[in-house]
């Protein structure tokens, strides 16, 4: 089955875009502890960063709390290393996306995994924002985008990790932008230097759209 429209009329009346990111990080571990060799494992993040609190005693004195960002991601681990991260896979929300630094919180998260050769892959299903976070990475690391296929997608599918080169590291990266009723790609999650499993992220989807009854 193909990707659905999450963020928009006619499912969006029916379930909230909230419930797929909830419980899919749980299927994407199911279908990873099948693959994985058994030094790795791979966990489930959830967490919600709420909203802002604003809180006001005096007139000139006001206090801001300003939330932790959305979190729904897999983290995968070298228990053989004292549970070393190796890999993240990253499923932008909404709230990832809606402003300026909200983006940047995001990107850095990203940015400062691959510095630690930590493999990222970040699906990108929201349809109610046109900010392709990938693109903004890419920039951020100064990275040039490539001319064949350019990181213009409001939706989309990037698996991304660094290699050392000399004096510095290069970025290796894999992408595919998505499009509504369109079937998800297998992208590959890199667990060391020479070593990849095939993260099939359309049977994991499709589990969760299936329990969900979407």
């Amino acid at each position: 089955m193909p990707l659905r429209d999450h963020f928009h009329p006619p499912l969006s009346l029916r379930h909230t875009w909230d419930e797929l990111h909830g419980g899919w990080p749980m299927k994407i571990v199911e279908h990873l502890s099948k693959q994985l060799p058994a030094r790795y494992l791979a966990a489930p993040q959830v967490h919600l960063g709420g909203v802002v609190e604003i809180i006001s005693e005096l007139k000139d004195d006001v206090e801001v709390n300003i939330p932790e960002p959305d979190e729904y991601s897999v983290r995968v681990y070298d228990v053989t290393r004292g549970r070393t991260l190796v890999a993240a896979i990253e499923l932008v929300s909404p709230a990832n996306k809606d402003r300026p630094e909200s983006r940047q919180n995001f990107i850095n998260k990203c940015a400062a995994l691959l510095l630690e050769n930590v493999s990222v892959v970040i699906v990108d299903v929201v349809t109610s924002r046109e900010f392709n976070m990938y693109s903004e990475l890419l920039r951020y690391i100064g990275q040039p985008e490539p001319k064949s296929t350019p990181a213009t997608s409001a939706i989309y599918v990037a698996a991304c990790r660094t290699l050392p080169q000399r004096q510095h590291q290069r970025l290796q990266a894999w992408y595919k932008p998505l499009s509504v009723c369109q079937v998800l790609p297998t992208v590959p999650l890199w667990l060391s230097t020479d070593l990849a499993i095939d993260l099939e992220l359309e049977l994991s989807y499709e589990e969760s759209c299936r329990i969900l009854r979407m």
